[in-house]
């Protein structure tokens, strides 16, 4: 039997329990969930198997060594520490992707090109050739991942990202990613069991990850090589019993609908479809989703309309009103899936979700939800023994609701030190409790210097004699100082408080114009509410 080691599948933000749980029903072992990865163990089968069956993985790696980095010194001799001829044999190429979250390496591209490096001179020294680069088409691709200090230098057997099928002959504007719709529909927990609807179906994504779900087919069929069939320890014959499985498929007695209103579309997502094989399964008709009807037989939709980022309709809020007003009238007794990055969108659908799951569209942070359709009023439905929550899925509200809050209080700090070290452009104002905690502060302040010196009327005796002793000593006469009248005439200064008026210099400063906010200084104006 042959020794496991460790693997690395990575994955889109929000979808790693997804595919833990394919990892899990694979066979893996210690399976363990990350941030944007679920980290495994496995044979050379389990690698195989990773990269032709899995649906939610991006790419799987091998690592080949841990080590930690405190400079690019460290970088470049834990590198050459590898022996790398049991890696790249002599004439192929190699690539180096670099994904660096670090202070100290704070360039991408530096720590790529120290590890391509370490790797060429070790080459040079033993060898007296080097081997070289190709960034297109290498036939060993590595990876390193850098966390702070802490480098993982990996094999990358997938290659190509997995999301590229092989399937998609063509596109439409902003479709959608085939790990994305794939982790969206194993989300629902739909099996092939009833039949599927995506009346925005565009390019048809959603409808062929749905049909490969339904019937349990690998979805690295498609592909025409991985990475790993170019390593020296590549096993061809393993490889071909992995093609040839074809054990776990099942069959597909439902029916799966996709529709959009664009004929484009339309005629590319039927392209899309032909190109899988699978338009037995899958029927794609142009249709509006205003003229959506009851379905005959229990189904599911999942969709994803316009967010108004990439592509929109005339009217967006209006749309989301239009898919709200369909769910109600058109789609009782089921559920519905829908795909969106707008809260105010989200609001027009005037639907109660019975779930909300964040994930991410590229860089968009979006929410898929979920509505349970019934007829009737939610009073009488529930009456009649309906739900429109599982216990699951209030756990699962519960659980973003705790993170949300939480999420907002982080926040709250965060902008009460933004205001301890902001000015005026940057401020935003405190909470009750703080203010009340400042007026405290304020208060103890002030009992402080009664403690320390009285009353005003106190302080102003003090500053008469303080005024005498300065008399005695400098000689100040009622000529020279007038602190009944607040005059002084010092050096050719002239000082009139009263008045408000200064001249000093040759430069005049009228303190009445202060409640106006307006100055001028030698022929310079400012404003202070600007």
């Amino acid at each position: 039997m042959e020794q496991e080691f460790e693997l690395i599948a990575k994955t889109f933000m929000g979808l790693e329990p997804v595919l833990a749980e394919e990892l899990t029903n694979l066979g893996a072992n210690n399976v363990q969930i990350g941030r944007r990865m679920v980290s495994f163990t496995g044979d050379k089968e389990m690698m195989y198997r990773a990269n032709f069956q899995l649906h939610t993985a991006i790419r799987i790696l091998k690592p080949i060594a841990h080590f930690k980095a405190n400079s690019a010194d460290d970088m470049y001799n834990e590198v050459r520490k590898i022996d790398w001829s049991n890696y790249i044999e002599k004439g192929k190429t190699f690539s180096v992707d670099s994904v660096v979250y670090s202070e100290e390496f704070r360039n991408s591209r530096f720590v790529t090109y120290k590890v391509k490096d370490a790797i060429v001179d070790q080459f040079r020294e033993k060898t007296g050739e080097r081997p070289n680069i190709s960034v297109t088409n290498p036939d060993i691709r590595l990876n390193i991942h850098v966390a702070e200090f802490d480098a993982t230098l990996s094999l990358d057997s997938s290659g190509e990202s997995l999301h590229r099928r092989g399937y998609r002959q063509e596109s439409v504007e902003a479709p959608l990613n085939e790990v994305l719709a794939a982790g969206m529909i194993l989300m629902t927990g739909w099996k092939g069991d009833i039949d599927f609807y995506d009346p925005m179906c565009g390019s048809g994504t959603l409808l062929i990850e749905a049909a490969l779900i339904a019937k349990n087919m690998s979805p690295g069929i498609f592909r025409k090589e991985y990475a790993f069939e170019r390593w020296p320890d590549f096993d061809q014959e393993l490889f071909d019993m992995v093609y040839n499985d074809d054990s776990q498929e099942r069959d597909f007695n439902c029916h799966i609908y996709g529709s959009d209103i664009d004929m484009k579309a339309v005629n590319t997502a039927r392209r899309n479809v032909k190109a899988a094989g699978l338009s037995n399964f899958i029927t794609v008709e142009q249709a509006d989703f205003k003229d959506f009807t009851q379905p005959e037989k229990p189904a599911i939709m999942v969709t994803n309309p316009p967010y108004g980022e990439r592509i929109s309709t005339p009217n967006l809020l209006a749309t989301y009103r239009m898919i709200g007003e369909r769910l109600k009238h058109a789609f009782a007794g089921n559920n519905a899936w829908i795909l969106s990055y707008r809260e105010e969108c989200f609001e027009q659908i005037g639907l109660k979700p019975s779930i909300k799951i964040p994930v991410y569209n590229g860089s968009l942070e979006c929410e898929f939800r979920k509505y349970s359709m019934f007829t009737g009023k939610m009073r009488e439905f529930r009456s009649d023994g309906g739900t429109v929550q599982t216990e699951e899925e209030k756990e699962q509200m519960a659980e973003k609701h705790r993170f949300k809050k939480e999420r907002e209080f982080k926040k709250r700090l965060e902008e009460q030190e933004e205001n301890e070290e902001g000015d005026i452009r940057s401020f935003t104002f405190h909470s009750l409790e703080r203010q009340r905690e400042e007026a405290k502060q304020r208060e103890e302040m002030r009992r402080r210097r009664e403690e320390r010196f009285g009353n005003r009327d106190r302080r102003g005796d003090d500053r008469g004699k303080r005024f005498e002793r300065r008399k005695q000593l400098f000689g100040h006469d009622d000529e020279q100082g007038e602190r009944g009248g607040r005059k002084f005439d010092r050096g050719g200064k002239r000082f009139e408080r009263d008045g408000r008026n200064f001249d000093r210099d040759g430069k005049k400063f009228d303190k009445g114009r202060r409640d106006k906010k307006d100055f001028k200084k030698n022929n310079r104006r400012f404003n202070h509410d600007d």
